[in-house]
């Protein structure tokens, strides 16, 4: 891939987390993470570089400085060890390239989701198999220190069977950055925690774990700008869950349970990612199997939702997709054929349109947005 430097403040930049070594898709050869030019005057996307990075660096976070980039490793093994791990990247401020810093050891295996505090002092990790979450401290310079703590996952349940393991799949701050939330698909259960920046503690908060109906698969989850609305999307039963958010308290009550799939569909189930909208509008989650976004207009009074309509994403296995910062298109990551389709958002019905699409990002599975300063 051609590295052209990418002008500073004109677009966007966007990371590709992918897949190294790929599942069941035929052709992909990915090197790493990949860098893309975002404008978002017509919603085009240009090749920058690629990072090279081996071991699968599926889901990225940035840091809140905008100067470092963190990728997990979703793998059972990793530097010799079992369990998979996370890598620091320095961004490049003219080019946005990332420059690998160090990695660490995740302290579980296949981790699949990585965020940084809001005060960009620690990284978070879920691990899918190992059942738990970490935290990760940071040096100034942005590398990664080992973990200061590790919390595995329980059932609420103490008749639950020996079969029903945890699996964390993701850990999200709300807008407050008081809480961290971490869906657990093998639970049933929406974990809740107060992290501690001064201790690097996790701080589990066992009173506020949310239980959902048994087999839903609690997968990914998003907040209103408002802070008072949650939404939680279901892998394994195709739905969507709205919760009223006490920010003080930390505390989600349920509002409300949708489909994300049109009625008729005789497929299975396979939900993956949600985002709602910078305009705290609409609410979109990603089908695959059924290959695309679900569309959901919310009521701002009561944080309810109200059916739009659904977008093909014109290719297989949306794993993940990303909204840009100002709100003006959506771009799909279809896992299995290699592409990014971008959609543009209309403001008033959040319906999806496409605009093109770049067939050259190998296993694509996590999407994120940068500015250069």
């Amino acid at each position: 891939m051609t590295q052209p430097t990418a002008s500073r403040g004109s677009s966007y930049l966007i990371y590709v987390g992918t897949y190294t070594e790929p599942r069941n898709v035929p052709g992909a050869n990915s090197q790493g993470i990949y860098v893309y030019r975002f404008d978002l005057a017509d919603g085009t996307l240009t090749p920058v570089g690629v990072a090279p990075c081996d071991k699968n660096p599926s889901f990225l976070t940035l840091h809140p400085s905008g100067r470092y980039l963190y990728a997990v490793h979703e793998m059972d093994q990793f530097d010799g060890q079992p369990g998979g791990g996370v890598s620091a990247f320095a961004l490049d401020p003219e080019t946005g390239l990332p420059a690998p810093l160090n990695r660490q050891l995740s302290q579980g295996s296949i981790p699949c989701h990585v965020t940084t505090d809001g005060s960009g002092q620690h990284v978070l990790l879920a691990n899918y198999v190992g059942g738990c979450v970490s935290m990760l401290p940071l040096e100034a310079d942005g590398s990664l220190e080992p973990a200061s703590d590790v919390a595995p996952h329980r059932s609420l349940d103490p008749n639950a069977p020996a079969d029903k393991r945890s699996h964390a799949h993701q850990i999200i701050f709300d807008r407050s950055q008081r809480w961290a939330f971490s869906p657990d698909l093998g639970l049933d259960q929406v974990m809740v925690y107060q992290p501690d920046s001064a201790t690097g503690r996790l701080m589990p908060q066992r009173e506020r774990t949310v239980r959902v109906q048994a087999g839903a698969g609690p997968r990914h989850m998003d907040f209103h700008p408002n802070g008072r609305f949650a939404y939680l999307i279901n892998e394994l039963n195709g739905t969507l869950l709205a919760f009223e958010l006490d920010p003080a308290a930390g505390a989600l009550r349920e509002l409300q349970t949708v489909s994300t799939l049109p009625e008729g569909y005789t497929g299975t189930p396979s939900c993956a990612d949600i985002h709602v909208a910078p305009s705290g509008k609409f609410v979109y989650g990603s089908n695959r199997g059924h290959d695309s976004i679900v569309i959901f207009a919310i009521d701002q009074a009561s944080g309810r939702l109200a059916y739009v309509g659904h977008e093909s994403t014109q290719g297989r296995t949306p794993r993940n997709f990303a909204i840009d910062p100002t709100g003006a298109y959506l771009l799909a990551a279809n896992q299995d054929t290699s592409t990014i389709v971008t959609f543009r958002i209309d403001p008033t019905t959040g319906a999806l349109t496409p605009t093109g699409q770049v067939t050259d990002v190998p296993a694509p599975v996590c999407i994120k947005f940068h500015q250069l300063p």
